[in-house]
């Protein structure tokens, strides 16, 4: 009797948390590809992790959360760490968050002349 009862509760917790998951790493249908935002300017607060790289950058008088691609897959296409926060100004490619939040999502990154595309 134990034994389809912990089968049951570890199935059920299972389903709740692949949601949650799924929802915490939020979707591209979340970014208005209606509104493209190409701007050269210095990235900030660069980090290179999974399972996206992301930084900050100065847009509109704002500061602006910068989603990137997986680091692995940024490094296959020749963008390093130390190219994307060296402080030099590069230009971003991407679009913006539908619902208003200061954040961009970068199709494509070009720095010292080179364009990587990132997704």
């Amino acid at each position: 009797m134990f034994r389809p009862v912990a089968v049951a509760v570890a199935a059920i917790a299972a389903a709740l948390t692949f949601p949650a998951a799924a929802y915490a790493h939020h979707g591209w249908s979340s970014y208005d590809a209606a509104k493209p935002i190409k701007l050269t300017a210095p990235l900030s607060g660069v980090s290179w992790g999974n399972p996206h790289g992301t930084a900050k950058v100065r847009y509109q008088g704002k500061t602006w959360d910068v989603v990137l691609a997986p680091t692995a897959r940024m490094e296959a296409r020749g963008l390093t760490q130390a190219m994307a926060g060296s402080g030099r100004p590069v230009t971003l490619e991407g679009y913006p968050r539908k619902d208003g939040v200061t954040e961009m999502r970068i199709e494509r990154l070009t720095v010292d002349g080179k364009t990587i595309e990132l997704r």
